[in-house]
């Protein structure tokens, strides 16, 4: 093994620079880190391959609380995957530099295999400083945990002998760009432009006074909201009660209190919903179900941002979708959604993930769902604006989606007056028929989808019993089907954009 670092690189300043480099080295080298021995070369391998990371990521999206820890832990993946692949890709090819020598090094810190890539940049502290720095875009809180672990997975490199410090400093910082950069394609949720939200008065009702919450026991993760709820509103009423007797529970709790509140999933919520408007009462949600679309478009993630609309009094107007006849037919002249209208393959996607989403969890359910629907469905037919045609999918929004990036994102406007209704064609490949029609979005066209904004929807020629979903129910429809809006039909309370 040679006794000497390798010469300097030509250059007075290139020179210079590698004289500190190989100083701070061996100050690191010389010094004694009490514990350290223990755990940063432990650190270090377990940072290999990003593993400590995508551990990191799925430890988050289970203990979060909620959407905000599920995007942080994707951001911060997403940023890793960057980072590495610009470090690998181009930044090692471009600087060729030789690990240093282990001599000064006691043998306690070096690592078991030694890396065999270039030295500059340090590779372990991109793909840190990236995780890191993507969670912490999306949510300060899981930042301030991650980024002691990414300093020490850093400062591991050069602890071990495997990087100078100028090779960690500059991964850090390709690591933070590869953050930001990603953050230019894809903004962060507090990037987006805040919903256009028609003001409305509601009564202030401070700790929950004159609130009246009921929860639904079996949705989601609402029993542990409820808990939520009545430490953050020490004075509302709050009622859980089974499935069944949700509808009772609403209607008494609406006419009981100054307020409506809600605690559950999509489907609990619409049902909240309807029932407030009728009723002429405002609506105060909290998430408790599997995907809270509707809460998280009004920027209620936790059960403290509805609190503090509340003490507040800050609330807004939104439109409440409408299909006729509603879910129980004749007996029934309108149903409500809160989200969006199907039908086609997406309700029989909904039974298969409720059927197994309470034994596998609701994403995988939700996986399975999907490839059981596609598998087995044909194209239903029906006369959709008075052209009869097979339809694999018409989806119809309540409300304009927009984009996060290329994914599908979130509704700026809950009361815009418009129906976003999507179709897609009958025919042959219905994944990839789907798969398009969600790459292109909102507003187009092409031979196997069509996407374009209404303020009605006329259904005809339907067979009895299609089945057909709204804001995650699904009910059975007759022959024909009106959909439409109710503008601005119900209050909502709603944190005030910060």
């Amino acid at each position: 093994m040679p006794t000497s670092h390798p010469l300097p690189p030509p250059g007075p300043w290139r020179a210079r620079l590698h004289r500190y480099d190989l100083a701070a080295f061996q100050a690191v080298a010389d010094r004694h880190w009490p514990g350290a021995e223990h755990v940063l070369p432990r650190l270090s391998r377990g940072a290999n391959h990003g593993l400590l990371w995508f551990g990191a990521a799925a430890g988050m999206a289970a203990l979060g609380s909620g959407a905000r820890s599920r995007r942080a832990a994707l951001r911060g993946v997403a940023s890793l995957a960057l980072a590495s692949a610009a470090i690998n890709t181009v930044a090692k090819r471009a600087v060729r530099r030789e690990r240093p020598v282990l001599d000064l090094v006691p043998v306690i810190r070096r690592l078991k295999r030694q890396p065999f890539t270039t030295s500059f940049p340090s590779g372990h502290a991109a793909s840190a400083a990236a995780f890191a720095t993507g969670v912490a875009l999306e949510s300060k809180g899981w930042g301030a945990v991650v980024a002691p672990v990414a300093v020490a997975v850093a400062a591991s490199r050069v602890y071990s002998g495997v990087h100078y410090p100028s090779d960690v400093l500059a991964g850090a910082a390709l690591g933070t760009g590869a953050a930001f950069a990603l953050r230019g394609v894809i903004p962060t949720r507090g990037q987006l432009p805040a919903p256009g939200r028609p003001p409305a008065r509601a009564p202030s009702l401070p700790a929950g006074d004159g609130l009246v919450v009921v929860v639904n026991r079996e949705s989601g993760s609402a029993t542990g909201a409820a808990g939520l709820v009545r430490e953050a509103l020490p004075l509302a009423t709050v009622l859980e009660c089974a499935p069944s007797d949700l509808s009772g529970s609403l209607e008494e709790a609406a006419g009981r209190g100054r307020a409506l509140g809600v605690c559950g999933g999509d489907g609990t919520v619409n049902l909240a919903a309807s029932v407030a408007a009728a009723h002429g009462v405002p609506l105060a949600v909290f998430p408790g179900g599997t995907l809270n679309h509707f809460a998280y478009d009004l920027g209620i993630e936790a059960v403290h941002d509805t609190a503090a609309a509340l003490a507040s009094g800050d609330a807004v107007r939104v439109d409440l979708g409408r299909f006729r006849p509603g879910p129980r037919g004749a007996s029934e002249a309108d149903g409500y959604f809160l989200n969006a209208f199907s039908l086609g393959v997406y309700p029989e996607l909904v039974r298969t993930r409720e059927r197994w989403a309470p034994r596998i969890g609701g994403w995988p359910a939700g996986v399975l769902a999907a490839f059981e629907a596609l598998r087995g469905e044909r194209p239903l037919t029906a006369e959709l604006q008075g052209r009869r045609r097979p339809l694999w999918l018409l989806f119809v929004g309540n409300g304009m989606f927009q984009r996060v990036g290329p994914a599908p994102g979130r509704r700026h406007n809950l009361a815009d007056g418009l129906l976003d209704v999507r179709v897609v064609h009958g025919g042959r490949t219905p994944a990839l028929r789907l798969l398009a029609a969600a790459v292109a979005g909102p507003l187009t066209r092409s031979p196997v989808h069509a996407a374009v904004r209404r303020r009605e929807v006329r259904i005809s020629g339907l067979a009895e019993g299609t089945p057909y979903a709204y804001d995650g129910e699904v009910a059975r429809s007759g022959a024909e089907l009106v959909i439409d809006k109710l503008p601005e039909a119900l209050t909502v309370y709603c944190p005030r954009p910060v």
